[in-house]
C-alpha cells in the first residue's frame, strides 16, 4: 500500500513509541475495599515487659547519686522530686537509707568541710553558708565545724595570700593588701585573722603594710 502524498497520514502512522505505548502501559489497578487495611503488626506486650515499678526507679537514682560522693538529705530529695518520685515512696527510700548509713548529714558535713577546706581554702564562716544551701541542718553543720582545727584553718589562709602574692608584685602595698584581705573575706575569713596573715606574708616577701589602712569590722 503507498500513501497519497497529498493526503495527510492516518492517526496510527508515528514513531514506534507512539503506537507500542497505549498497549504496553498497565493501569493501576484500584484498590479492593473489601481487602483488609495495612497496619502494622501489634506491640509485642510479653516482649515490652512490665512498667518499672516507681519504688525501684527511686532507689536506682539515689544509689546513681551516691555514687563518686556523699551528698545531702536535702540534695537527695530534691533530685527524687525533679524526677517526679512520689514523695511517699522517696521519704520511705530515704528514711531506709539513713537507717543503712548510706545517707548521713553528720558524715557529709564533715567530708564537704575537709574538701572545702582543702581544695578551696574556704574558711568556716563561708563553709557553713554552703553547707545551709545543701540543706544540712545548723546544729548538724555547727558540730561539724566546730573540729575545724584554727591552726589549720590559718594555715590555709596563708597558703591563699602566698599564691596570690605572686600577681601582685607590679602593685603597691596598699594596693596589695586590699585585694589580698578582700580575697579572704570572700573566702569567710575574718577582718582580723585576715589582716594578721596579709601583714605577716607582706614582711615576709620583704613587703610592708602600709600605715594607716583601717581595720574592717568582722
Amino acid at each position: 500500500m503507498t500513501l497519497d502524498e497529498n493526503r495527510p497520514p492516518p492517526d496510527w502512522v508515528g514513531g514506534v513509541a507512539a503506537g507500542v505505548d497505549p498497549w504496553t502501559r498497565r493501569a493501576t489497578p484500584a484498590p479492593d475495599p473489601a481487602a483488609p487495611a495495612h497496619r502494622p503488626p501489634p506491640e509485642d506486650e510479653a516482649a515490652r515487659g512490665p512498667d518499672a515499678d516507681p519504688e525501684s526507679v527511686a532507689r536506682t537514682i539515689l544509689l546513681d547519686q551516691l555514687t563518686g560522693r556523699a551528698r545531702s538529705r536535702r540534695e537527695l530529695s530534691d533530685k527524687l522530686a525533679a524526677k517526679n518520685v512520689p514523695p511517699e515512696i522517696a521519704t520511705r527510700l530515704l528514711d531506709r537509707f539513713e537507717e543503712v548509713g548510706l545517707v548521713d548529714d553528720e558524715a557529709f558535713a564533715r567530708s564537704w568541710i575537709a574538701g572545702r577546706q582543702a581544695g578551696r581554702g574556704l574558711a568556716r564562716r563561708a563553709i557553713a553558708q554552703e553547707l545551709r544551701r545543701k540543706g544540712v541542718a545548723d546544729e548538724v553543720a555547727r558540730e561539724a565545724l566546730d573540729e575545724v582545727d584554727p591552726v589549720a584553718e590559718e594555715a590555709a589562709a596563708r597558703a591563699l595570700v602566698r599564691k596570690k602574692l605572686r600577681s601582685l608584685s607590679r602593685v603597691d602595698d596598699v594596693t596589695a593588701t586590699r585585694r589580698l584581705v578582700g580575697m579572704l573575706a570572700r573566702k569567710g575569713y575574718g577582718s582580723g585573722l585576715a589582716f594578721a596573715v596579709v601583714k605577716d606574708e607582706l614582711a615576709g616577701a620583704g613587703r610592708d603594710e602600709p600605715a594607716g589602712l583601717d581595720l574592717p569590722d568582722d
